[in-house]
C-alpha cells in the first residue's frame, strides 16, 4: 500500500539542494580533500520522507535512531557492505536502526538499479556529505560534514513535524549579531574565539544530555565581581579551581594530535556538563576553570529587575523579540538574565528540561540581555 507522502520533504528539498550546490561550488575552488557527490531535489526528498515515516515507527517497543548519509560505495572508506540493499522504506530502516544507532555510524544511501537503496554502513565520510539524522520521533536533522576536526557537523536544517526550520547563514538585519553568536554560527571564527565557541557548543550539547536541565555561569577570570550576585557561601565549592578543562583548553594540537585532543577534552566537559544537573548554577570562569556548582542567583543590591530581555534565533525568517525572561521557561531563565544583566562581562547558558537552550550575554548595541535560542545548533 502505497504510504501518504511527508509534505515537509517537497517544501523543504529544492531549498537543501540549492544549499549544498551552492556551498559545493565554493568548495571546489578552495578545498584540497575530496568531496560528497550532490543529490538532486527528488533524492533529498525521498529520504527525508522515508526518514521520517521511519521515525514513527516502533519494533519491538525501540524508537528508532538513525543517520543516513547520501554516498556511493565507491566513495567510501572502509563501508560495511550488506549483501542485498536494503530498500529505502520506512519498515526496513526500522528493523536496521538498533545496528547503527551509535553515533558517528551512518547507514549510506545510493541509487541501485535506480531506486535508492541503504546499500551498508559507514563511519568516515567526505565533506558536504548529505546526512540526514533521526533525532527523535518526527524531529529530523540535516547536517553536513565541515571538514573541520573542531566542529565535525554544520546543521543545516531541522524538520519537527510540520514545522521547517533552516539554520541561518549569515544573519540579516537588526540586532547587529555579537562575536559569541558570530563564533557559534561560524561567521568569521578564527583564532581562539572559534575555539571558545566550541567549547560552549559541546558544554551545552552535554548540559542538553542529562535531560534535567541546567545553568551554567562562564564568569571573567580577573574578576570576583559576580560573587555579589550569587548567595554565599556557594554550596559546593571548588578549591583549588577544578582545572582538567582549563589545561586542554591552552593546548594547541597540530592536525595529527586534534583527534586525541578530543578524546581528552571529552570526558573533561562530560562532568562538567553533568553538574547543571544539581539545583542551582555551575560557575567556570573565563579560563574553563570549574569554580563551584549548586549557586543560587540573587539580584545584586540596588540592581533593578529584569522585565524584558531581546530574544532571537538562527532560523531564517524568525524576527527579534522583546520577552519577559519567564516566556522563556520560568525561574531558571529568570535568574540567569537577572545575573547576566547585573554582571555584564557574563555568559549564562540554559538548558531547559524539554530540550530548549538558550545563550544569555549583554548586548551593549542594544543595551540589554540578549537571549539566543540555540537549540537547533545542537541536535
Amino acid at each position: 500500500m502505497k504510504r501518504e507522502a511527508y509534505p515537509a520533504a517537497r517544501t523543504i528539498s529544492p531549498r537543501l539542494h540549492a544549499y549544498f550546490a551552492r556551498h559545493r561550488e565554493a568548495a571546489v575552488c578552495s578545498e584540497d580533500c575530496p568531496l560528497a557527490p550532490l543529490p538532486d531535489a527528488q533524492t533529498i526528498e525521498a529520504i527525508v520522507d522515508a526518514a521520517f515515516w521511519a521515525s514513527l515507527r516502533r519494533e519491538e517497543g525501540y524508537v528508532p535512531r538513525i543517520s543516513l548519509a547520501f554516498l556511493s560505495p565507491e566513495h567510501a572508506k572502509l563501508p560495511l557492505m550488506f549483501a542485498r540493499p536494503l530498500p529505502l522504506d520506512p519498515g526496513a530502516l526500522t528493523k536496521v536502526a538498533p545496528a547503527v544507532e551509535q553515533p558517528g555510524i551512518h547507514l549510506g544511501v545510493w541509487r541501485v538499479h535506480d531506486d535508492l537503496c541503504a546499500w551498508g554502513a559507514i563511519r568516515t565520510i567526505p565533506v558536504l556529505c548529505f546526512v540526514l539524522e533521526v533525532a527523535a520521533p518526527g524531529l529530523l536533522v540535516i547536517k553536513h560534514h565541515s571538514g573541520d576536526v573542531w566542529r565535525k557537523f554544520i546543521n543545516v536544517a531541522v524538520l519537527e513535524g510540520d514545522q521547517i526550520k533552516l539554520i541561518e547563514e549569515r544573519p540579516s538585519g537588526p540586532p547587529e549579531p555579537t562575536p559569541l553568536l558570530q563564533s557559534l554560527l561560524r561567521f568569521d571564527a578564527p583564532g581562539s574565539g572559534r575555539q571558545a565557541a566550541i567549547t560552549i557548543l559541546q558544554l551545552a550539547v552535554a548540559m542538553r544530555a542529562h535531560g534535567h536541565g541546567g545553568l551554567l555561569l562562564l564568569v571573567p577570570a580577573d574578576s570576583e565581581c559576580w560573587r555579589d550576585s550569587v548567595v554565599q557561601p556557594l554550596p559546593y565549592a571548588t578549591f583549588p579551581p577544578f582545572s582538567e578543562l582549563a589545561c586542554l583548553n591552552r593546548q594547541t594540537p597540530g592536525p595529527e594530535e586534534q583527534h586525541l585532543w578530543q578524546e581528552a577534552v571529552a570526558p573533561a566537559i562530560q562532568a562538567i556538563g553533568g553538574l547543571t544537573a544539581v539545583d542551582g548554577a555551575v560557575v567556570l570562569n573565563s579560563h574553563y576553570e570549574l569554580l563551584g556548582f549548586g549557586a543560587k542567583i540573587a539580584r545584586r543590591r540596588g540592581s533593578p529587575r529584569v522585565e524584558q530581555i531581546l530574544l532571537t534565533e538562527p532560523i531564517e525568517g524568525a524576527a527579534p523579540a522583546l520577552v519577559h525572561p519567564e516566556q522563556l521557561g520560568g525561574t531558571r531563565h529568570l535568574s540567569a538574565a537577572q545575573f547576566v544583566h547585573d554582571q555584564r562581562d557574563a555568559v549564562a547558558l540554559v538548558a531547559s528540561q524539554d530540550g530548549r537552550f538558550t545563550i544569555m550575554e549583554w548586548s551593549r548595541a542594544e543595551n540589554t540581555v540578549h537571549a539566543h535560542r540555540v537549540e537547533t545548533l545542537l541536535l
